[in-house]
C-alpha cells in the first residue's frame, strides 16, 4: 500500500460541530501522522479550500453549493469524477453518503442507523428516497466502518450485510477535552454564558432520541431536597419547539415547575466546550439510541462524572466508569445525579475512573486502524499475479 493515494469526502469538512464534520477532520489529522506514506487528497464541495489543511493534504474542489440535492449531486456525481481526476486508488466516505457507482473501491462509514431504526428521522418521501440510496450504496461498498460494537450489529441487521465486511473503529475524545489543560479560560467561559458556581450539564441536541424529557423529569426529584443551589444547564442549539422530532421542551420545564432552575444556554462555541465539561458537577446524558455516544466520553476526558442511561452503546463506551441507569427511568437518573451532588467521594471516584476509562480511546489508534482497513482492501482489489506456463 506504500505511496497509495486516498480520495476521502470533505462534505462535512466545515462541519466541525457535527459528529461526521469531527470524525473526517481526526481521520486526516491522525492518518498524516500513522500512515506518512499514505497521498492523501481531501476533496471538497464547492470551489475555495478552507485554510486549515493539515500540511501535506493534498485538496480538490469539486464545486457545487450546499443545499440538499447539491449534497446528493456531490455524493453521487462530482466525488467519483473527483477521484477519478485525481487517479485514487481508494475512496473514503467518512459518512454514511456513499457513491452508488465509483471508479476505485469504496470505504464507507456508517455512524449510525438511526433513520432505519427511527423512520421519524426520515420523514417524507424525499427522505426515504435518499435513505435508501444510501442503504443500497453501503451494501455495494467494498468495506464499511462503523464506531462502535453496538453499531455494528445493527449495521449488520438493518443493511443485510455480511459481518465480515463491517470493521469498528472507535472514536476518542480530542486532548483538548482535559481536567486541568485550559482550565485558565474557564472563568472566561462561566462570564460568558452566566453560568452558576454548581450546575449539571446536558450537552447536545433535542430531539425525540436525545430524550432530555427523561432529564427534566429527573431533575424535579433533585430539586426537592437541593432547591435551586444546583441549577440544571441545557446547551445547544434550538429548535423549532413542538415540530417534529423535537418535543416542546420548555412547556415540559414549565409543567414541572422548574423554570427557576433550569438554563438554557443556547450553542456552546467548540472551543468553549472543554471548560463546559470541566465545571460542570455532573454530565448528563440520557439518549436512548447513539452510534457511539462521544459527549459521554467527552466529559469522562474532562474529569466530569457522568449519568447516563444503560444502553448497550454507553455501556460498551463508558464501561463501569459512569452512573447508569435504567433508560426512560426519571427516578433512577434523579436519584443517580442527587447521590453525585451530595456524596464528593462518590463524585470522585467516578471522576477517577472516567479519566483512566477515556485514555483507552485514540485517535491514533483509529487512524492506524483505519489505514489497516485501507490496505486489506486494496489487496483484496488488486489483480491476481500472472502465472507462467
Amino acid at each position: 500500500m506504500t505511496g497509495a493515494r486516498i480520495a476521502i469526502s470533505g462534505w462535512f469538512w466545515d462541519q466541525p460541530y457535527t459528529g461526521s464534520g469531527q470524525v473526517v477532520r481526526q481521520i486526516v489529522a491522525g492518518l498524516r501522522r500513522a500512515a506518512p506514506e499514505l497521498q492523501l487528497v481531501l476533496v471538497l464541495p464547492g470551489t475555495t479550500a478552507p485554510s486549515d489543511i493539515p500540511e501535506g493534504v493534498e485538496t480538490i474542489c469539486a464545486g457545487g453549493g450546499r443545499s440538499n440535492l447539491d449534497k446528493v449531486w456531490f455524493e453521487q456525481r462530482r466525488f467519483p469524477a473527483a477521484v477519478a481526476r485525481v487517479r485514487a486508488d481508494l475512496a473514503h466516505v467518512p459518512y454514511w453518503g456513499g457513491p452508488l457507482s465509483s471508479p476505485v473501491p469504496v470505504v464507507v462509514s456508517v455512524l449510525d442507523v438511526i433513520p432505519l431504526l427511527m423512520p421519524e428521522y426520515a420523514p417524507g418521501p424525499l427522505a426515504r428516497l435518499y435513505v435508501s440510496l444510501q442503504r443500497a450504496a453501503a451494501r455495494g461498498a467494498s468495506h464499511i466502518i462503523t464506531i462502535s460494537e453496538a453499531a455494528r450489529a445493527d449495521v449488520v441487521r438493518t443493511l443485510g450485510v455480511p459481518a465480515e465486511r463491517v470493521s469498528v473503529t472507535l472514536l476518542a475524545a480530542d486532548e483538548r477535552f482535559h481536567p486541568r489543560l485550559g482550565a485558565e479560560r474557564d472563568a472566561a467561559v462561566r462570564e460568558k454564558y452566566h453560568l452558576p458556581e454548581r450546575f449539571v450539564l446536558y450537552m447536545g441536541g433535542f430531539d425525540t432520541r436525545k430524550q432530555v424529557s427523561q432529564l427534566i423529569s429527573a431533575y424535579t426529584f433533585v430539586a426537592r431536597p437541593l432547591g435551586d443551589e444546583v441549577p440544571l444547564v441545557l446547551a445547544g442549539a434550538q429548535p423549532a419547539w413542538g415540530q417534529p422530532p423535537f418535543p416542546d421542551l420548555p412547556a415540559e420545564v414549565a409543567a414541572a415547575g422548574l423554570e427557576h432552575i433550569v438554563r438554557w444556554i443556547g450553542r456552546v462555541d467548540e472551543a468553549d466546550k472543554p471548560a463546559l465539561y470541566r465545571m460542570a458537577e455532573v454530565f448528563a446524558f440520557p439518549s436512548r439510541y447513539e452510534g457511539f455516544g462521544l459527549p459521554v466520553l467527552e466529559a469522562m476526558a474532562s474529569g466530569t462524572p457522568v449519568v447516563a442511561n444503560a444502553i448497550p452503546v454507553i455501556e460498551e463506551v463508558a464501561g463501569e466508569a459512569a452512573y447508569l441507569v435504567r433508560a426512560e427511568s426519571a427516578r433512577e437518573m434523579g436519584a443517580a445525579i442527587l447521590s453525585l451532588l451530595v456524596d464528593p467521594a462518590l463524585r470522585e471516584d467516578l471522576s477517577t475512573r472516567g479519566l483512566g476509562q477515556a485514555t483507552r480511546f485514540q485517535w491514533r489508534r483509529t487512524a492506524r486502524e483505519t489505514a489497516a482497513i485501507y490496505r486489506r482492501v486494496l489487496e483484496a482489489a488488486r489483480p491476481p499475479a500472472a502465472t507462467s506456463s
